[in-house]
């Protein structure tokens, strides 16, 4: 990955003055012997790479001011030092004086005349006995120049760890340096950065797991075309989707991987279809929850809050998701993450209450009406999401754990199973839904057939099919005539019925 540094100032800290350079977790790099096999093996394309982990610095440049570079000796050829620190997290304490039972980050002259350090650079405590501690790369002015330009240099990480990168200085009379410039972060495999690169392999597993999925929704769809509803073009919509999602996804942190920058348009693509597959699923199960196919016909009045809310959560997610993987890894503010994440967390709290509010009406109504056949499924139901539901908390619970506990990154390379659940758990309840609502030679046992008129009385416009139009009509006049109906019959059934009370009037 690249860190990009756009004139950014200094930090004050104890008698030193810091900027954070960037951190990812990397792993350590291959041994020499399998570096130059894999080497061979790909045909010795990019051979000095292969296998190799590094920080490296492009185009470092240091700006000073103009007064500071004044009050130099033109005649001097180091007339101010810059240091760049990598420091594994777990070494972090052998920066600084604390061992010296110092509070100081720069070398004084008191601890100069130790011996400890030498004057005008950060402390640091070398280990004899670990030969992978703190390293640092010098870069000094020349004369009364204003700008000082950092060597193009690669620092090898042969210890795997979260490792974090600082520039420092200690000569007060650099106050006001400015510093751009871009590093760059390479694993041995590739710039992906070390805890999203299990993403790489897991969306291409859930790729597949989609296609799957697809493949057995498929042949359900075409062995029972003839008997498919309208609810199943939905569930279909949410498969492709996920398989499109999953394989955009895979291709970005293959391109990231191989390229060391996110691709846009890729990128683009993939952020997009996850907002709309993200919106559609919880679109998908509302309608369920609230019956549509099953119960009622048509979602009539409530069509457009559906509508509204399905709108509101793909902009709060698209947005999201734009500002999180468009910009760089490193540059992405907690107040501005909080400002859409608060959102985006409201609306699938509004999701889960409406869903499970629906759920509790379906299931009185079907209670009521004695549609055994659908009471249980909707009950198969209602148990997988909220078992969904408790996974979910207990998830967020572990999150903020997780957060909490680790502030410095020290367990990156458990990082993605965040992310990674959250599609895990979509994928499951999706499957139930595949499961339960499967095409098959029986439709009408599971679709929608009216048994008491009340839902036409409030449907408005109808989502449905003209035949169960129909149905629904006839069951009407049939009730109004204060005839029993049997339930989910087909609708020539009850034109039989019909003329079969007609007769016996005569």
């Amino acid at each position: 990955m690249g860190v990009s540094l756009q004139s950014e100032p200094f930090i004050r800290r104890s008698n030193s003055y810091f900027l954070h350079g960037g951190s990812e977790g990397l792993y350590a790099s291959k041994p020499a012997e399998i570096r130059v096999a894999d080497a061979s093996a790909s045909g010795g394309e990019d051979r000095p790479l292969n296998g190799k982990s590094f920080i490296r610095f492009e185009s470092v440049i240091f700006q000073r001011t103009k007064v500071s570079a004044q009050n130099k000796n033109e005649m001097q050829q180091k007339t101010g030092l810059i240091e760049a620190i990598i420091v594994e997290v777990k070494d972090r304490e052998k920066i600084g004086g604390s061992y010296l039972n110092s509070d100081a980050i720069c070398c004084t002259p008191d601890l100069a005349k130790d011996g400890s350090c030498k004057l005008g650079e950060v402390i640091i405590h070398h280990d004899p006995d670990n030969l992978n501690g703190p390293k640092r790369v010098q870069t000094f002015f020349e004369g009364q120049n204003e700008e000082a330009k950092m060597p193009i240099e690669d620092i090898e990480i042969n210890k795997t760890g979260m490792y974090y990168l600082y520039f420092m200085f200690c000569d007060p009379e650099l106050k006001g340096l400015l510093i751009s410039g871009r590093t760059v972060w390479r694993n041995p495999e590739g710039y992906l950065p070390g805890k999203m690169a299990p993403l790489m392999t897991f969306s291409g597993v859930m790729s597949l797991a989609y296609l799957v999925l697809g493949l057995f929704w498929f042949l359900r769809f075409v062995r029972y075309w003839k008997d498919i509803i309208q609810l199943h073009y939905h569930i279909t919509a949410v498969i492709a989707l996920g398989m499109c999602e999953m394989a955009l996804w895979y291709f970005e942190y293959a391109n990231f991987n191989s390229t060391g920058s996110r691709p846009m348009g890729i990128t683009l693509w993939a952020v997009t279809f996850t907002a709309v597959k993200k919106t559609v699923s919880r679109l998908l199960l509302l309608v369920v929850s609230m019956g549509y196919g099953v119960v009622r016909p048509t979602l009539s009045g409530i069509t457009a809050k559906v509508v509204l809310l399905g709108l509101t959560y793909f902009v709060f997610s698209e947005a999201l998701g734009l500002v999180e993987h468009l910009g760089n890894i490193n540059d992405f503010s907690g107040k501005a993450r909080l400002f859409l994440v608060l959102p985006v967390s409201l609306l699938d709290a509004c999701f889960i209450v409406w869903i499970f509010s629906s759920l509790s009406q379906t299931l009185e109504k079907l209670q009521i009406r004695k549609s055994m056949a659908k009471f249980a499924l909707y009950r198969k139901f209602t148990n997988s999401l909220a078992v969904s539901v408790l996974l979910s908390i207990a998830w967020i619970g572990y999150e903020l754990y997780f957060n909490a506990a680790d502030p410095l990154s020290e367990l990156w390379q458990r990082a993605w199973m965040i992310p990674a659940f959250w599609t895990l758990i979509a994928y499951i309840l999706l499957a139930v839904i595949c499961v339960l609502w499967a095409p098959s030679l029986n439709p009408t046992r599971y679709a929608y057939s009216e048994e008491t008129g009340e839902d036409l009385e409030e449907e408005g416009v109808s989502l449905t099919s003209s035949e169960v139009t129909v149905a629904g009509d006839l069951a009407t006049k049939v009730e109004r005539k204060e005839r029993k109906v049997p339930t989910a019959l087909e609708p020539h059934v009850f034109g039989l019925g019909e003329d079969h009370e007609e007769d016996k009037r005569e």
